[in-house]
């Protein structure tokens, strides 16, 4: 099978299109024939071995995925394709179901033709996917959408409270103000001039334009402050929370669950949450796709589209 392959941390150019073994399920596993997958921000420090502007999270970087060199050569963390075969043990699913969810934790990543996911693991999930969605918008749901609404469970976020979310056009961000809107909050987001329409339209009752405006210089107070992008620390923000306020940051450890991923399936299929796709790349572009979110402006997601 195809994928994207790098054997050493660097720039764009250590991603390399090649042909290797297609996996074969184990008896708890189901073959996913790949058609989607995305380039998170995760992945593009992955890649490059480090952390921007962080030595303590370029050390915990390495330590899970190498130290010197990768220690699983196939990037890519979230997917979504039809399942062409299920090993012998499988329940939940059956072969031509279409499924999304996360690589986490496995050795093939979503950068493939292919990939083997566990029916149940605790480093990851699967489900079948939104029956009203491509499997590009599909694929584009399972990371931001986990990481927002486990978060925002975490701070425990609910009807009449004021929340802001800081980075509210990047993957995070634009799922954390459509789930907030959800849960019945009035939302603040923050985010450059060229997306305070984008994220107007997710539902945002407020925009600020962070190149014009301070929102901790104002004087507005918030019950929850979520730091989607992860440059805004508490430090920062504890003079906008209210007394008993709740930050939230995105540097903060987070864990999926299928039940969380089934949850924002159903939401999807209502139209309470959409997702938020800037560019599509095919396979053999993925350096470039890498390229264009390393410089830090991408609105929402990046889509790899493995299956033409």
């Amino acid at each position: 099978m195809k994928a994207i392959v790098y054997t050493e941390y660097g720039p764009l150019e250590v991603l390399k299109l090649k042909e290797v073994d297609k996996p074969v399920p184990r008896d708890n596993e189901i073959l996913v024939r790949v058609f989607a997958a995305t380039v998170t921000s995760g992945a593009t420090f992955i890649r490059s071995g480090r952390y921007p502007d962080s030595r303590l999270f370029t050390f915990f970087l390495r330590l899970m995925s190498g130290i010197r060199k990768p220690g699983k050569t196939i990037l890519g963390y979230e997917l979504a394709g039809i399942i062409e075969s299920t090993g012998k043990d499988v329940k939940l699913f059956r072969e031509g179901d279409r499924v999304f969810g996360t690589t986490t934790g496995l050795r093939f990543g979503s950068y493939a033709e292919y990939v083997c996911l566990p029916e149940k693991w605790k480093a990851g999930a699967v489900a079948v996917m939104p029956a009203n969605m491509s499997y590009g918008e599909a694929a584009a749901i399972p990371v931001g959408g986990m990481t927002a609404l486990y978060l925002l469970r975490k701070g425990d976020v609910r009807s009449g409270q004021k929340v802001l979310v800081y980075g509210a056009s990047g993957s995070v961000g634009t799922y954390a103000v459509q789930l907030a809107k959800y849960y019945g909050a009035e939302v603040t987001g923050v985010c450059s001039t060229a997306n305070l329409e984008l994220v107007k339209s997710l539902g945002a009752d407020r925009v600020i334009d962070y190149t014009k405006e301070d929102f901790t210089l104002s004087g507005e107070t918030y019950d929850v402050i979520f730091d989607a992008v992860g440059r805004s620390p508490y430090s920062r923000c504890k003079k906008s929370l209210n007394k008993k306020g709740t930050y939230l940051s995105i540097k903060s450890p987070t864990v999926e669950k299928t039940e969380n991923l089934v949850f924002l399936k159903e939401l999807a299929e209502a139209g309470k949450i959409k997702p938020v796709i800037d560019k599509c790349y095919p396979l053999e572009k993925t350096a470039e796709a890498h390229g264009y979110v390393d410089r830090g402006h991408k609105k929402g997601n990046v889509v790899i589209n493995v299956e033409q």
